[in-house]
């Protein structure tokens, strides 16, 4: 279970690091792009340290259309957080559990027990009741076009954490590093390429920044995939998913004093109840 505490650990640190750079008004794309940089280095650096790392044709492919997705994903997600607000874009990705959750039963034929229904269920239910909490502590009302934003992390992150699930089932472990070096590598690729067409400045803070958001980023996926070759992605999806929004809020408690309503402390509780149930 070790791999799925860190990887809940690299992915709320993630959403703070968004959240800092939203206050600061710093630009979004350039963000990503040294986010991006620093993953790439980093997963690069394990391919050639890691004794047995392999490659593959396959992890080459695959990693070049998770990279444009992973990009797409992180751009949608600090868009919804500017527009819609960071409350309700972290629910929203967090939501994307469902896509991964449903795929793996539909395609991969994993069967969940009884326990790990109630438990999925009850997951269900805490990201509803934290959807209540964080909409009534949102300032203002959300346009309906703005969900769009919403829509497009939650198809976004759901669809790239089933690609790590179709990774696991296809392509050997010792080709992982390499194959986060292509993603984030053609993300980074890609982000930068974006910000010279738009012929944006250079802010040195940003991109400082984004280089460590991508230490946390590259982790959260490294040690996903760890996860995926342990435990049932059923169990995985869930438990990390409902883990980053306590883990976020508290989080965000602590450090910006951000109070818990009604909804948030029954989220937490049923949050709770999910974790143990689908850890059995």
């Amino acid at each position: 279970m070790h791999n799925i505490f860190l990887t809940i650990f690299c992915s709320t640190s993630i959403a703070l690091i968004l959240k800092h750079n939203d206050t600061k008004r710093g630009d979004a794309l350039l963000l990503l792009a040294g986010n991006y940089f620093t993953a790439s280095l980093i997963s690069l650096f394990l391919f050639f340290s890691e004794e047995h790392s392999s490659v593959s044709s396959g992890s080459i492919v695959s990693g070049v259309i998770l990279g444009f997705l992973f990009l797409f994903s992180f751009f949608a997600f600090s868009k919804a957080v500017n527009i819609a607000g960071t409350a309700l874009a972290t629910v929203s990705s967090r939501v994307s559990v469902i896509i991964p959750f449903l795929l793996s039963v539909i395609i991969f034929s994993e069967k969940p027990d009884l326990i790990q229904l109630t438990g999925f269920s009850l997951a269900l239910l805490t990201i509803y009741f934290f959807y209540l909490s964080l909409k009534k502590i949102k300032t203002g009302n959300v346009k309906p076009m703005e969900y769009i934003y919403l829509i497009a992390v939650l198809v976004g992150v759901g669809v790239s954490d089933f690609g790590m699930k179709v990774f696991e089932q296809n392509l050997p472990l010792d080709n992982k590093s390499f194959f986060l070096f292509v993603i984030f590598g053609t993300a980074f690729t890609a982000a930068i390429i974006l910000h010279v067409i738009r012929k944006r400045g250079f802010e040195r803070r940003t991109f400082l920044l984004g280089n460590l958001l991508g230490i946390p980023n590259l982790f959260s996926s490294y040690f996903l995939i760890s996860a995926l070759f342990q435990i049932p992605a059923v169990i995985v999806y869930p438990v990390t998913n409902i883990g980053i929004i306590i883990l976020t809020s508290l989080s965000a408690f602590l450090i910006w004093n951000e109070k818990m309503n009604r909804a948030g402390i029954v989220a937490l509780i049923t949050g709770g109840i999910s974790i143990a149930l689908l850890s059995i």
